[in-house]
């Protein structure tokens, strides 16, 4: 078994790694003060709020705003919404990048940089410009307030990023492995699944968290697409606590923490492969 080389780099100077840590100290704070904000108000009643000086820590929790939660919105049914419409557009959505992607990177085909400038191009149209023409479709064919209203865009706006992901695995991967699986009796098709894609499981990965978070997240589009309360997801849920004149932070954050869990188990369960999908691109022997 060969051992990796030792790292023979001279140390860094004391002040160049105390620069260094206290860079990484101020982007993990950065990071984590909103999330654990947010959590801390979720635990505090509507008087805790009010107090001047802030008082940081709640006095004594408040898991009530949880069961409120569930009780004053049928929060249950947006998660659901959620899962369904982000789960349904992540499989499609990374199904069709990959053969999108495995045709840009191995295929001979005709203005193929061209296309690859138009995946970039396409991916930088924000969703606002693209909300009426897609409203005025879906009323067109009778979609509004279904899961495929949310599913279509999300997948075709998502492609874009997870097409130019793929594309940089699959081009680090060697011809010959496809080669050799196709002599032994593999189609084109075949090869892909059976040899790229497992090679590519980083970026796959990769390429799945993307479009599910930003599916998981998005608002502008589910907000005018499914106006019914049953057709809600999490991203507009949320706003629905809130009142004419009163904003319930408290219970606002309890929802805001449910609907992150899904987020965060994912990120913590798909970290290593999900870091090695932004940082490499290679095949390991």
């Amino acid at each position: 078994m060969t051992r990796a080389p030792a790292d023979t780099r001279p140390p860094l100077p004391l002040h160049e790694r105390l620069v260094k840590y206290l860079g990484l100290a101020l982007m993990i704070v950065g990071g984590l003060f909103p999330l654990a904000w947010i959590l801390l108000t979720s635990l505090k009643d509507e008087g805790e709020l009010q107090k001047f000086p802030v008082q940081y820590l709640p006095a004594t929790p408040d898991w009530g705003n949880y069961a409120r939660v569930f009780s004053e919105q049928p929060f249950a049914r947006f998660f659901l919404n959620s899962l369904i419409v982000s789960g349904v557009s992540t499989v499609l959505c990374v199904v069709v990048a990959a053969l999108a992607a495995y045709a840009l990177s191995r295929l001979r085909v005709r203005y193929r940089g061209l296309l690859t400038v138009l995946v970039v191009v396409f991916s930088m149209f924000p969703v606002v410009s693209l909300l009426v023409p897609l409203f005025r479709i879906m009323r067109g064919v009778d979609l509004l307030n279904s899961y495929p209203a949310l599913i279509l865009p999300y997948t075709a706006l998502s492609l874009p990023v997870a097409i130019l992901t793929l594309i940089a695995f699959f081009s680090s991967i060697p011809r010959d492995l496809e080669s050799a699986a196709m002599v032994d009796g593999c189609s084109r098709v075949g090869a892909l699944w059976r040899v790229v894609v497992p090679l590519s499981t980083p970026g796959m990965v990769t390429a799945a968290l993307l479009v599910f978070v930003n599916s998981w997240n998005e608002f502008l589009l589910a907000l005018s697409f499914n106006t019914a309360r049953d057709m809600r997801t999490v991203a507009v849920g949320v706003t629905l606590y809130q009142g004419e004149f009163s904003f319930p932070w408290p219970l606002i954050s309890a929802a805001i923490v449910v609907g992150v869990v899904p987020i965060v188990a994912l990120i913590v369960f798909f970290q290593r492969r999900f870091v090695a999908g932004l940082t490499a691109g290679g095949v390991k022997a």
